[in-house]
């Protein structure tokens, strides 16, 4: 039977002043809000970077790279897409400068264009136009919200706003442009300023669009005489005005908007009617019952990617972060995460000690031998002082190189990455990784997406998945060697997890002990917050005991 036709509409959200000032979140809860009211939503998310995924980005720069079901390396912003719309979100819905130019030159060089001058204007907003719409038509997306990354006024953005600006011109009551302002307030002055705002407004106007909405970003509430500041000098009605102040969870951002009929009016501003009888209040129950998680879990998280100046960016393990509070609300507790950079423990080794006052460990994903003695270090005491600890990825593998070295007796095993002429590589490359990392093809080319794994019964694991085969997300090169299953199993280390097809070791355990597995997959990408991962949900249910 063939899909019906979809008159889709779309949400440009764009960014005015600075970066982080909001506009993922800000796409992921319009989304939720139409959502909420019954339509089918998706979304998608425009890197202006001329690199052609977020794999190759250092993560102290650019955050997190979240992987998608399909094995594509993208922004952050997808993780937050898929938590509040509690749906994957594919290849098709991330693009980026570099990736838009490839297309186009690819078609190019075979003929696509017939032989015309292909120029960057139209044929690059043409080829974004395009991709829009191929990912709504294979979501099948009655609302396609489309966060346009980086600020207005910026050169690199501005053929995408170019796309936006046609699909508007097109079909106006199709399209919806939303600004995401800063509201400062600067402590000399102790009064919110408008000014920003407003020139990101008159810039976005440069680029040929009117915002149809403002989404005042600020650490307060918007005041009215600010509302009706910004609606005179930006050409807009006050309502809508909507006042975005800082929240303690970003899961709440959706109720804010909504209190100020900011649904009801972007609905009203596409002609589209809210359907009546199947409001969805599962997200609201939600929310209304994060504040009546009072008893609070601490957890340690140790890695690598932590420090950037004098700051501390915790959004290198933004998917692990958002795990962890879902899985703890889940089981009636708060959670209260301490970042702590490996190399603290390197520098003074008996500060690991500090780990007693903590009721979990994780260790998650990382590259490279940077802070390898101190993670070591941290799991040493995790596994000889039972406290509950969970490894991701690189977690996983340096918890069984501590175990060799320790338990084995093989003082220098080690994996290839950190060295290469380890008698014991404990952690091996990926033989379809070997040419690739040989011939420097990093982009794009490591172990990536979904793959089965088949889970051993009776272990903790099994228990809380519930199931015996299950379906991860990767990213690595390097794997476990099975050289060393037979011997590390026999010590106490048990393999309860095995990829079908090529017999790698995805999930290990320890028997005797209360909560220590590690698992060479990235769960915390499938968490949500309506239903977390139940790895996660095991793992701070041991760290309440």
């Amino acid at each position: 039977m063939a899909k019906k036709h979809l008159n889709t509409k779309y949400v440009f959200v764009i960014g005015g002043v600075l970066s982080g000032v909001g506009k993922g979140i800000t796409t992921a809860s319009i989304g939720r809000i139409f959502k909420n009211r019954g339509y089918h939503v998706s979304a998608i998310k425009i890197d202006p970077y001329i690199n052609i995924d977020a794999g190759t980005m250092n993560p102290v720069e650019h955050g997190e790279v979240f992987v998608t079901e399909d094995g594509d390396e993208t922004d952050q912003d997808l993780g937050n897409y898929e938590r509040f719309l509690e749906t994957n979100i594919y290849s098709i819905n991330y693009m980026t400068t570099g990736r838009v130019y490839q297309s186009v030159i690819e078609k190019e060089r075979s003929m696509y264009y017939k032989g015309k001058c292909v120029q960057v204007v139209p044929h690059i907003p043409f080829e974004v136009i395009g991709r829009i719409k191929a990912a709504a038509k294979k979501s099948q997306a009655e609302v396609m919200v489309i966060e346009i990354g980086g600020t207005v006024g910026e050169y690199e953005n501005i053929l995408f706003l170019e796309a936006a600006r046609m699909m508007k011109l097109d079909n106006p009551d199709d399209v919806a442009i939303v600004l995401v302002g800063y509201m400062p307030v600067p402590s000399h002055l102790g009064e919110m300023k408008t000014k920003p705002t407003q020139h990101a407004a008159r810039t976005l106007n440069n680029a040929g669009l009117q915002a149809d909405f403002i989404i005042a970003r600020g650490k307060y509430e918007l005041d009215e005489p600010r509302k009706e500041k910004l609606a005179l000098f930006c050409w807009l009605k006050p309502e809508n005005i909507v006042s975005a102040p800082d929240v303690d969870s970003i899961y709440k951002i959706p109720a804010v908007l909504e209190k100020q009929k900011f649904g009801e009016l972007l609905a009203k501003r596409l002609k589209l009617k809210p359907l009546k009888g199947k409001y969805n209040n599962d997200w609201n129950n939600f929310v209304d019952g994060l504040g009546t998680k009072k008893k609070i879990i601490k957890i340690a998280v140790v890695g690598k990617y932590f420090g950037t100046g004098s700051y501390t960016l915790a959004d290198s393990y933004i998917s692990v972060i958002e795990a962890v509070k879902h899985a703890s609300w889940q089981n009636g507790l708060q959670p209260e995460m301490t970042w702590i950079n490996s190399e603290d423990f390197e520098n003074d080794s008996a500060s690991v000690k500090r780990l007693a006052k903590f009721d979990g460990l994780i260790v998650p994903g990382g590259f490279g031998e940077r802070g390898v003695k101190g993670i070591m270090a941290a799991i040493k005491f995790a596994r000889e002082n039972k406290l509950p600890y969970f490894g991701l990825c690189y977690g996983m593998q340096m918890a069984a190189i501590e175990f060799a070295r320790n338990m084995l007796g093989k003082k220098e095993a080690n994996t290839l990455e950190v060295d290469p002429q380890t008698p014991d590589p404990i952690i091996h490359i990926n033989k379809a990784q070997e040419k690739n990392v040989s011939q420097n093809r990093y982009g794009g080319t490591m172990r990536l997406g979904a793959y089965n794994c088949l889970l051993k019964l009776g272990s903790k694991t099994q228990k809380a998945y519930e199931t015996s085969e299950i379906s991860e997300r990767h990213r690595h090169r390097y794997e476990f060697n099975n050289d060393y299953r037979e011997a590390l199993e026999k010590a106490g280390m048990k393999i309860v997890g095995v990829n079908p097809e090529s017999d790698l070791v995805e999930i290990i355990e320890l028997e005797k002990h209360p909560f220590f597995v590690g698992v060479q997959f990235h769960p915390e990408l499938k968490s949500r917050p309506l239903h977390p991962h139940p790895l996660f949900v095991a793992f701070i249910k041991a760290c309440s005991k």
